[in-house]
């Protein structure tokens, strides 16, 4: 009888076994997306913040650079600016920068500079979702 006793004990104890295996592919699963899901969301705050302050920087370099300066600025230079200062963790190629002057790039005229971001998520499940992070600045040409 102690051997059939045994044999129950240690049947018992590979199903709670087996039990606490199912339940921890469960939660761990639910674990790892939460994880991979706050990394996403730092990734795409840390993509604004460049998205903004490139906008800025951009607008500023614009706005020294004017008509009347020695080296004039062009769209496609404020374009490489922007993309020469990404920094690691972001693909210069999913960049747009678009620079509007109004009505010229005399001074006295408004430069306007509007970057944007095409953010993909790294989440499974998320893959496939895209996110259009943009921020714009415009000053006035002092040169």
């Amino acid at each position: 009888m102690k051997s059939n006793e045994i044999k129950k004990d240690l049947s018992k104890r590979w199903n709670d076994v087996g039990t606490a295996l199912v339940e921890f592919g469960l939660v761990i699963v639910v674990f790892f997306m939460f994880v991979f899901g706050v990394m996403d969301f730092g990734r795409a705050i840390y993509t604004y913040h460049f998205v903004s302050n490139a906008a800025i920087e951009a607008t500023r370099y614009a706005m020294v650079r004017g008509s009347n300066s020695t080296n004039p600025v062009t769209a496609s230079d404020v374009e490489n600016y922007v993309k020469s200062r990404v920094p690691q963790g972001i693909d210069p190629s999913s960049l747009t920068v678009s620079t509007t002057w109004s009505p010229n790039n005399a001074p006295g005229s408004s430069v306007r500079i509007q970057v944007s971001d095409n953010f993909r998520c790294t989440t499974p499940f998320f893959m496939t979702y895209h996110m259009a992070l943009s921020d714009s600045s415009q000053m006035v040409i002092s040169q």
